[in-house]
């Protein structure tokens, strides 16, 4: 007997959340976020790390809203492509929102470490195909080349694959993007909030915004604050004037999007994030089964505008069948649709919408990353920080062309910067690509280096000469060691000798501006193969 198919989320089924009061008394605080999805949730966790005093305020539960109807797909890449980002912003700017899409990324990975949330976190690649159950043709081939090739001219980790592993045929793969359990992970940060001091009040709408003083009032009550945050995906009028409210929703595009999921055999479709090139786009991910034999294939895609389509029916329809082409014996469970917020030029809109009133919106189908990134940015601002997309992003931006790659030169001390450098080297393709517990021989100022990431994220840099006659040393996946293939020396990431014959460990290596280039050839370098 076939099994119902549940209209309910799949992260909302398998991922209970703790329970949070009503607001119930009058408050005064540092900031009043509102909205408990992940941007509120995030924006509220870094602000109470920071030693702001944090009130968060949801009309219904937290996580019940869009967060919640998420494909939980976390990519740097935008849904404009790369090169049509280039032609409206410039290469410059197209790079900066993409250095900001892997920063949200980062930033999820420290989060979730930091806190030790389990909450199935994992970097996994991403991959650009044809559209599903179509051949892509030789100018479409062609077209992923150079998409590739441009990605990885600006400094990404990108590469044309003539078979897209599972998918078939040609496409671009993009190293260390990632995924996630949403619920779980945010029930973590609401969990770490509350410890730090934070407060989180549910079934508390907003019903009155007002900035002299400022304050919010919900369930009668009132919260005073020096600043607050709109983290409701649309953002609501707050203390802005009706004119600039209605200017920001009519650069406003919502479409529906639909997602069926369900169960397969486990390892049937490989661990990865994957997105065709249809009009609209389709995409799939998986999440690992906890036990058992399944894991759970989450498969999108079917938008149109909201409120026009005749048959939404259909749209479910149409899911089921290709995904059950696509993954033979699928056992569908769960579908669901979400809503995603599209901006003319591609990017969000996050910024100031009033005086110390922050809002985020139009993150289109990146909402976990950019709503991680309208946190960090929110939290900079309410910090008097600087941030190197602030412009970017602007509510009140009109289209930056060009520019001379000032969010580089004038931020480098900014932390995503710092980290970038600790992560990847400043040119850093292949060391941005290395995963944690993976190691591979790289070029640095014309040396070849031995490069490693810890369990921590960091980057070990040794020579990649062995000691004992300079051969070139072999990362061992199994054992995290760099061996010696000519004569059999072991080396510890960091270089120590842990076997002979070599007696001396291999050399630290500080980075470079320029680390992380592929190696120059063997005989070039003067390396001993034999």
């Amino acid at each position: 007997m076939k099994k119902e198919v549940t209209t309910s989320s799949f992260w909302i089924d398998s991922a209970p959340l703790p329970s949070f009061p009503r607001l119930e008394r009058d408050e005064d605080v540092d900031v009043v976020v509102v909205g408990a999805g992940n941007t509120g949730l995030t924006t509220a966790y870094l602000l109470a790390k920071a030693g702001k005093s944090v009130a968060v305020l949801d009309r219904a539960d937290i996580v019940e809203h869009d967060t919640a109807y998420t494909s939980a797909h976390l990519t740097m890449v935008t849904d404009k492509r790369l090169s049509e980002l280039i032609r409206v912003f410039g290469r410059d700017h197209a790079q900066a929102a993409w250095d900001a899409g892997l920063f949200a990324l980062e930033q999820i990975d420290t989060i979730v470490r930091d806190g030790g949330i389990a909450c199935d976190h994992a970097w996994v690649p991403g991959y650009l195909h044809r559209p599903v159950g179509r051949q892509a043709t030789s100018d479409e081939a062609e077209a992923f080349r150079e998409e590739a090739e441009l990605t990885a001219d600006l400094g990404f980790d990108a590469r044309y694959v003539d078979q897209v592993p599972f998918i078939g045929g040609p496409g671009v793969v993009f190293e260390h993007q990632a995924r996630i359990h949403p619920r779980r992970y945010l029930a973590g940060v609401a969990r770490a909030i509350h410890a730090a001091g934070g407060r989180i009040y549910t079934r508390s709408a907003v019903e009155e915004f007002s900035n002299q003083p400022l304050s919010v009032t919900a369930n009668g009550h009132t919260i005073s604050c020096r600043d607050v945050v709109l983290a409701t995906y649309t953002p609501l009028m707050g203390n802005s004037s009706m004119l600039e409210t209605t200017l920001l929703q009519t650069k406003l595009a919502l479409y529906s999007t639909y997602v069926v999921g369900g169960l397969v055999r486990r390892g049937q479709v490989p661990d990865g994030l994957f997105w065709d090139t249809d009009a609209p786009y389709h995409y799939l991910r998986v999440e690992p089964g906890k036990s058992g034999s399944h894991d759970y294939v989450i498969f999108g895609g079917s938008d149109h505008k909201t409120g026009q389509a005749a048959d939404t029916t259909d749209c479910y329809r149409q899911l089921e069948e290709l995904v059950q082409k696509l993954v033979p014996g699928i056992e569908l469970t769960h579908r669901w649709s979400g809503q995603v917020i599209e901006t003319p030029d591609g990017l969000p809109y996050i910024g100031e919408t009033a005086p110390h009133q922050f809002a985020a919106t139009g993150f289109g189908g990146n909402g976990l990353t950019f709503g991680t990134l309208a946190a960090v940015m929110a939290t900079d601002r309410i910090l008097d920080r600087d941030n190197p997309w602030r412009e970017l992003f602007a509510v009140s931006r009109k289209s930056i062309i060009g520019g001379a790659w000032k969010y580089v030169r004038e931020n480098k001390d900014y932390p995503y910067y710092l980290l970038r450098d600790r992560l990847t080297g400043w040119d850093g393709r292949p060391l941005r690509s290395i995963r944690q517990g993976e190691g591979r021989v790289v070029e640095q100022n014309g040396e070849l280096v031995a490069a490693s990431r810890d369990a921590d994220g960091s980057v070990k840099l040794v020579s990649a000469i062995c000691t004992h006659m300079g051969c070139l040393v072999d990362w061992n996946e199994a054992e995290s060691t760099w061996d010696c293939p000519c004569h059999g020396s072991r080396f510890r990431q960091d270089g120590s000798v842990i076997s002979g014959p070599a007696e001396s460990p291999l050399r630290s290596v500080a980075h470079e501006d320029n680390a992380g280039r592929p190696p120059v050839s063997e005989e070039r370098a003067g390396v001993r193969r034999d």
